[in-house]
């Protein structure tokens, strides 16, 4: 990997004192909701951005969410300490994704989509999944950051937008991340987990998810569901009639009930 993106991923700020509360009592199985309850209210910020988020009609609940409480009650620790987490990139990252053609909002909300679509599906699958796949869903794009201000510094914006016409797929885009840059999304996002420390699950989950045939055997089952909402929700498109077909072939392929799946499709698109 390039030493100088090495660098920078080096130089990326620690989590700041609330994550870290967060992931720490996300992570002890002797902690309860209403531990997390009193860190996070204990961030007006951060109690803003997620009743904001909560209330997306991506999540299809019946009545607004008014207070961080019922959020937890609602979404449990794994969709909050994602939240939580989407919050820090918003926080410690600038964020110029004009080589990728993205908007900062759209960016944010492609990453809410594909976190609601996991959450509304593993919600009918395996619920203790979600601590693993939640995060993950939620930041599987942040290496696309690094990588942008990577090509905006070497100035191969014009370079890397002549390719990115030609793909189509989140798979073909990671081989022009490689091609221009020397690295694609996965293994930029892999390393930023690494280097905050998160837990080794998330980190292999992430870097394994464009090829979990690769991964270890109790990452495949994670990285195969990252793999499945990528394909659906990304950059080129949200739930798309050929993505989704091709979405439920690798269900197919992996032995996997695509019922809760589409359910999740059909509520997400409420």
């Amino acid at each position: 990997m390039d030493s100088n993106i090495l660098k920078k991923i080096k130089a990326l700020p620690p989590l700041d004192d609330t994550i870290m509360k967060i992931q720490r009592i996300c992570t002890d199985k002797n902690s309860s909701l209403n531990d997390l309850v009193k860190v996070v209210e204990g961030d007006p910020m951060l109690t803003a951005n997620i009743l904001k988020s909560s209330n997306s009609p991506l999540y299809g609940f019946s009545r607004e969410i008014k207070n961080i409480s019922h959020a937890i009650s609602l979404f449990g620790m794994a969709t909050i300490r994602g939240f939580a987490l989407s919050s820090a990139i918003k926080q410690n990252m600038k964020i110029d994704l004009s080589p990728y053609n993205l908007s900062n909002a759209k960016f944010l909300e492609i990453s809410m989509a594909q976190s609601a679509l996991m959450f509304n599906w593993f919600t009918k699958v395996d619920r203790n999944m979600l601590e693993i796949l939640v995060p993950a869903s939620f930041m599987m794009e942040v290496g696309k950051i690094v990588i942008a201000n990577e090509i905006i510094e070497q100035k191969l914006t014009e370079q890397f937008l002549e390719g990115f016409k030609n793909i189509k797929t989140p798979t073909e885009l990671s081989d022009l991340e490689n091609t221009t840059v020397g690295f694609s999304n996965e293994e930029i996002t892999a390393k930023i987990f690494e280097q905050w420390n998160l837990e080794g699950e998330l980190v292999e989950t992430i870097r394994y998810s464009n090829t979990p045939s690769k991964a270890d055997e109790h990452i495949k089952p994670f990285a195969n569901a990252l793999l499945v909402i990528k394909n659906t929700i990304n950059i080129f498109g949200q739930l798309q009639d050929d993505t989704i077909k091709s979405s439920l072939k690798i269900l197919e392929d992996n032995n996997m009930n695509k019922e809760p799946f589409l359910n999740a499709i059909e509520k997400v698109k409420q």
